[in-house]
C-alpha cells in the first residue's frame, strides 16, 4: 500500500508540474471553443446550454489529453521498475500484459475519437454538416472499438459471467461480449454528457476510482491498483484547475475515454452492478439526455425542458457549484452502498 500511495503522488508532481505549460500550449494552438454555439446529438441547436455556458468561451479544452499520456507513460516506466526491484506483481488474471493490454487499448483508442471529435468542433465546426463527429458515425467507431475490447475479455481473460447482487453468477458465454459492448459505450456517453460543468464529471469519477481501487486492492489485483493509482493523481491535478471557475476542460478525448476505461475496469473486477451504483451521476446524465433525445426524435416534443441533469438544475436556479458538489455528495454515499454492494456479493 506505502508504494501504491507513493504511485499516486509521483503522478500528481508529474501531472502538477506539466498542466501550467500545457494549458499554456493550449492557448497558443487555440486549442478552445472558438464559438459557444453548440449542438445536440440530433445536430441541432442547444440556446439554453448556449446561454448558461457562453462564459465559458475561450477556455482551452484537452485536459484529458495530458492525463492519458502521462497515465500511460508513467504505467510503462513503473512496471519494468517493479519488476527490477522485485516488488510483488499480482493479477487476479494469469496474463497479466493482456489486462493491461485491454486497459491501455481502451485508454488510448477512446481517447483518439474523442481528440478526432474535439479538432472537428474547434477547427471545422462551421465549414461541415456536423458539429464535430455525427452521431452515427460516433457509435459507430465506438461499437467497433468496444466489440474488440469485449472479445478480448472474453477470448484472452476468459470472462463470461455476471454477478447479479442476491441472484447469483450467471454465465452467459458468448453473449457476454454483447453485454460488455453495452456497458462500456454506455458509460463512455455517460460520461462525455456528464462533463457539462466545471469539476462535475473529474470529480464524480475520482470518487468512483477511490471505490473501485479498494475493490481491487482488495483482491490483491497490482496491475489494475497501480493503474487506478496514476490515473487518479493525474485526476488530483487537473480537478485543480477543472474545478468553478475552470481554468481548463478535459474534451471528449478525456471525456470519452475515461467513461470508458471506468467501464473497463468495471468489468475487470467482475463489479458491474455495483458499478451502476457507484457511478450513479453518470446514469442519471445519460438516462435524462437519453429520454429526451428519444422524445424530441419520435414525439416530436421534449419531455424535459432541458436535458441532462445538470442543465435541468441549473435553469431550475441551483448554482453551478452547488450541483457539483452535491454531485460529488451523492456519489460519496452511492460508493459507500457500492462497495458494500460489491463485498456481499
Amino acid at each position: 500500500m506505502g508504494f501504491i500511495l507513493a504511485v499516486v503522488i509521483l503522478s500528481f508532481i508529474v501531472n502538477s508540474l506539466l498542466i501550467i505549460p500545457f494549458i499554456n500550449l493550449l492557448y497558443r494552438m487555440k486549442f478552445k471553443r472558438q464559438s459557444q454555439e453548440t449542438r445536440d446529438a440530433l445536430n441541432r441547436p442547444t440556446p439554453i446550454f448556449d446561454m448558461y455556458h457562453r462564459k465559458k468561451k475561450g477556455i482551452p479544452i484537452g485536459g484529458g489529453l495530458l492525463i492519458i499520456s502521462v497515465t500511460t507513460l508513467l504505467l510503462l516506466i513503473m512496471f519494468p521498475l517493479m519488476y527490477f526491484f522485485w516488488i510483488p506483481i499480482t493479477s487476479i488474471y494469469p496474463d497479466i500484459v493482456t489486462e493491461l493490454k485491454i486497459l491501455l487499448f481502451t485508454f488510448i483508442s477512446f481517447g483518439f475519437i474523442g481528440l478526432y471529435d474535439d479538432i472537428k468542433k474547434i477547427f471545422f465546426g462551421k465549414k461541415e454538416k456536423f458539429f464535430g463527429l455525427s452521431l452515427k458515425s460516433k457509435l459507430m467507431l465506438e461499437i467497433i472499438i468496444s466489440l474488440l475490447i469485449s472479445f478480448w475479455l472474453v477470448n484472452d481473460l476468459k470472462i463470461s459471467i455476471i454477478n447479479i447482487p442476491f441472484l447469483g453468477v450467471f454465465n452467459i458465454g458468448f453473449f457476454y461480449i454483447l453485454f460488455a459492448t453495452f456497458v462500456i459505450i454506455s458509460f463512455a456517453n455517460a460520461f462525455n454528457i456528464t462533463d457539462g460543468l466545471d469539476g462535475l464529471a473529474s470529480g464524480v469519477l475520482m470518487i468512483a476510482l477511490i471505490a473501485f481501487w479498494v475493490i481491487s486492492n482488495s483482491i490483491l489485483d497490482t496491475a489494475l491498483t497501480l493503474f487506478i493509482a496514476i490515473w487518479l493523481g493525474g485526476l488530483l491535478a487537473f480537478l485543480y484547475f477543472n474545478i468553478f471557475p475552470a481554468r481548463i476542460f478535459l474534451g471528449d478525448v478525456g471525456a470519452l475515454s475515461f467513461g470508458a476505461t471506468l467501464a473497463v475496469i468495471a468489468l475487470l473486477l467482475g463489479k458491474t452492478f455495483s458499478l451502476i451504483i457507484i457511478g450513479g451521476v453518470f446514469v442519471l446524465e445519460i438516462f435524462t439526455s437519453l429520454i429526451q433525445l428519444i422524445s424530441k426524435k419520435y414525439v416530436g416534443r421534449r419531455i424535459m425542458r432541458v436535458a441532462p441533469l445538470h442543465l435541468w438544475l441549473q435553469e431550475k436556479g441551483w448554482h453551478e457549484s452547488t450541483i457539483v458538489f452535491r454531485a460529488w455528495l451523492a456519489t460519496f454515499v452511492l460508493a459507500i452502498f457500492g462497495l458494500w454492494l460489491a463485498f456481499i456479493s
